[in-house]
C-alpha cells in the first residue's frame, strides 16, 4: 500500500500544477532566457500531457499495435508455464545470491527512494537548466505515472498469490486486500525498469546502456530471489514498462518538446519461441 500512497500523492501535486499551467508551449529566445519557474511550469505541462497521450494512445491503435498486445499477453502466458520452475531455480541459490545485491535491487525499486533519486536527478537539470537532464527526469516521471497506475489496478485486480504465500502461480484472489495476493505485476520492476530504459535512451554507447540494464535488472532478480513474485510478474511488468517509455518518448520526439538531435532509437519487443526459448527479445 506504501506504493499506492506514494504514486497517488505524486501524481496529484504533480499534475495539479500542471492543469493550471497555460497551454501556450514556452517560447526560447537568444534575447530572454526563461526563468527556472518557467522551466517547471513548461516541465509540468508537458509531464502532464505524456501521461494524457500514453492513456488516450489505445484509441488510436491500429492493427500492429493490437498485434503487439496480443504478443505480450501471449508472452505472458508462455512464461507463466516456467513459473514453478524458475521459483524452485532461484529458492536453490538463495542462499548463495550477495546479501548486497538484494539490497540494492530492494532499495533501486523502493518507490520512497525512486521518487526521492528522480527529484533529485530533475532538481539537478531544472537549476542548471540542463534540458536533457530535465527531458530524461520528465520521461521517468510521466512514464512512472501511467505504468504504475495501469501496474496498481492490475495487482488488485488480478489479486494474485505470491510465491511465498504458498497457493501456487494459479491462485487468484481479486480485489484482495492483502500484499501477498498483489504479486501480478511486480512494482518493482515497474520502477526499475521505468528509469533504466529512460536514461538508457539518453545514450549511444552501448557499453552504457548494458551497465545501465544491469543496474536495472537487480530489482527483479531481488525480487525473484526473495520468493516476492513469478517470472511472469516480472517479465509483464518490464514489458510494460519499456513500451510506456517508448510511447511517451515518441511523444516528446514528435512535439518538438525537447531537443533531440536525431529520432531516439527505439526497442523492438517481440515473442519469441523455440525449443529452448520463451520469452520477450528486444532489438536495439
Amino acid at each position: 500500500m506504501k506504493f499506492i500512497r506514494n504514486l497517488f500523492c505524486f501524481a496529484f501535486i504533480f499534475l495539479s500544477i500542471s492543469n493550471t499551467l497555460n497551454a501556450q508551449q514556452l517560447e526560447t529566445t537568444t534575447q530572454k532566457e526563461p526563468t527556472t519557474w518557467e522551466l517547471f511550469k513548461y516541465d509540468a505541462k508537458t509531464t502532464f500531457g505524456g501521461v494524457k497521450y500514453s492513456f488516450t494512445r489505445p484509441l488510436q491503435w491500429k492493427g500492429k499495435d493490437y498485434a503487439k498486445l496480443g504478443g505480450l499477453v501471449i508472452g505472458t502466458f508462455a512464461m507463466a508455464t516456467l513459473d514453478n520452475e524458475t521459483n524452485s531455480f532461484f529458492e536453490d541459490i538463495k542462499d548463495d545470491y550477495p546479501k548486497g545485491l538484494r539490497d540494492v535491487g530492494w532499495y533501486f525499486g523502493s518507490p520512497q527512494n525512486y521518487f526521492m533519486a528522480n527529484a533529485g536527478l530533475y532538481g539537478f537539470g531544472l537549476f542548471t537548466k540542463n534540458e536533457k537532464v530535465r527531458k530524461t527526469s520528465v520521461l521517468i516521471i510521466s512514464s512512472s505515472i501511467t505504468s504504475g497506475f495501469i501496474q496498481t489496478l492490475s495487482k488488485t485486480g488480478f489479486g494474485r498469490g505470491r510465491p511465498s504465500a504458498g497457493e501456487g502461480p494459479n491462485f487468484f484472489k481479486p480485489f484482495s486486500k492483502e500484499s501477498y495476493h498483489h504479486s501480478f505485476p511486480s512494482g518493482h520492476t515497474v520502477l526499475s525498469v521505468t528509469m533504466a530504459h529512460a536514461i538508457a535512451k539518453q545514450f549511444d554507447n552501448t557499453w552504457t546502456k548494458v551497465g545501465i540494464y544491469t543496474l536495472g535488472s537487480l530489482a527483479p532478480i531481488s525480487r525473484l530471489v526473495d520468493g516476492a513474485h513469478w517470472l511472469s510478474d516480472i517479465g509483464f511488468a518490464a514489458a510494460l514498462s519499456i513500451i510506456v517509455v517508448d510511447s511517451i518518448d515518441k511523444f516528446l520526439f514528435n512535439t518538438d518538446a525537447y531537443s533531440y538531435s536525431k529520432k531516439p532509437k527505439q526497442i523492438t519487443w517481440n515473442v519469441r519461441f523455440s525449443s529452448n526459448q520463451i520469452g520477450f527479445v528486444g532489438t536495439f
